[in-house]
């Protein structure tokens, strides 16, 4: 039984994008192609996720914007002390972004964000020298705002918007790196949880003191996504240990991290805008693990240690003609992973991002946006080590090495 609760608790270590996440920065195609920047910008629906005090200083009565991003994503492996290799074989994701602004009247208007911010999706090649972390891993997050923006003066206006979340995972590792079962076949675990839903807000601030300059402050609250039940299954355990580990149920929480933000925004001419964003996201939540086994094993403590980090955001969009804007920007963004705490379904480090952009104006009302993403993460070398309940010290590490490209399509309608 000993040894049973020792490979249980191990299972857990592999878990961090359950509860720690991994933030997709894709909320708006215009957004994207200027750095991802916003929180000072009111130039589109995409307000209600960067900034929902933005909402009352767009131009016309109703602003509908619409996206989706493909993102395709590889990290590579190197084992330093074994002829060890592997490469990620991830599917594109396809993160989504839907807002919609109303106006009410000169002070007041209310809309809607339907987007996607958290999500996660690595594949490993099966019984790869990892295995016993992470095989595969989905992760999916979406969040449904409603919002509403008021403006007390020409100059300042205040935004806030409820937000519920809906969450599901899928995570699969196998149990050690030599448990079998009679035909070979290496045993493992499938933790699954669908449905799993919470609330939080967004709240907003922003100021327009003359035509040129303007500045906004965005909070969005910590969520805490509660899996209460869900399923575990084992698989290709050997006829021995059968009884060892039946099919059973967890309870564990995820961590949704709170994020600030503060932008500026400045208008260099009637045509060329320059902003600045710079977001604290509150990693630092996330300090461990809880999974709670309901087949008798007790309950696993795993330490993450993530820390607050920060990314630094740079935009620029220019007016080319009448039809067509165009867009380029940069970003610096900080890993929350500290030393000894790094497993390979979060395989990022610090990372910088190249984007560029384009909006075209098919007709007076309608725009199309593109955007393109290029986010090269730092080459380095980078271990989990793991003290378990025996006493022994698990460690697994390597170099690794990651990018991701993202290109993205989208709508945007005014009248």
């Amino acid at each position: 039984m000993k040894r049973s609760i020792l490979i249980i608790a191990s299972i857990c270590v592999s878990t961090s994008v359950f509860a720690g996440g991994y933030r997709v920065a894709l909320q708006g195609q215009k957004a994207l192609g200027m750095g991802h920047t916003g929180v000072a910008l009111t130039d589109s629906s995409e307000v209600v996720f960067f900034n929902p005090a933005g909402m009352v200083f767009l131009e016309n009565d109703m602003d509908i914007s619409g996206g989706i991003t493909l993102i395709d994503g590889v990290t590579k492996y190197q084992s330093q002390t074994a002829n060890a290799a592997a490469e990620t074989d991830n599917p594109i994701g396809t993160p989504i972004s839907f807002y919609l602004s109303k106006r009410h009247n000169q002070n007041l208007s209310y809309g809607i964000g339907v987007y996607t911010p958290y999500g996660n999706s690595v594949e490993w090649p099966t019984d790869w020298a990892g295995s016993h972390l992470v095989n595969n891993i989905e992760l999916k997050t979406i969040y449904i705002q409603p919002t509403i923006s008021y403006k007390f003066s020409d100059k300042y206006s205040i935004g806030f918007g409820p937000t519920y979340v809906i969450g599901e995972i899928e995570f699969n590792r196998n149990l050690s790196t030599s448990l079998v079962d009679a035909n070979g076949n290496r045993s493992n675990v499938t933790v699954d949880a669908s449905g799993i839903d919470a609330w939080g807000y967004n709240i907003g601030f922003l100021a327009k003191p003359n035509d040129k300059f303007s500045v906004g402050i965005s909070y969005r609250s910590e969520i805490d996504l509660e899996a209460r039940g869900e399923n575990a299954n084992f698989e290709n355990i050997p006829d021995s240990l059968q009884s060892t580990f039946p099919d059973t149920t967890y309870n564990a929480d995820l961590v949704l991290p709170a994020e600030l933000t503060i932008g500026l925004a400045y208008n260099i001419s009637a045509n060329t805008v320059f902003a600045i964003d710079i977001n604290r996201t509150y990693w630092g939540a996330y300090d461990n693990l809880d999974i709670e086994f309901n087949n008798g094993a007790g309950t696993s403590l795993n330490p993450r240690k993530y820390k607050d980090a920060n990314i630094y955001r740079f935009g620029l969009q220019h007016k080319a003609n009448e039809k067509l804007t165009v867009r380029g920007g940069i970003y610096f963004d900080q890993s929350p992973i500290q030393d000894g705490f790094f497993t390979p379904e979060t395989p990022r480090n610090d990372a910088i991002g190249y984007t560029a952009g384009a909006s075209y104006k098919v007709t007076e009302r309608m725009e199309l946006d593109f955007s393109f993403l290029h986010l090269r993460f730092k080459e380095f070398e980078g271990s989990y080590d793991h003290i378990d309940q025996s006493g022994t010290l698990i460690s697994f590490g390597g170099d690794y090495k990651s990018s991701v490209v993202a290109v993205g399509f989208g709508l945007n309608y005014k009248y």
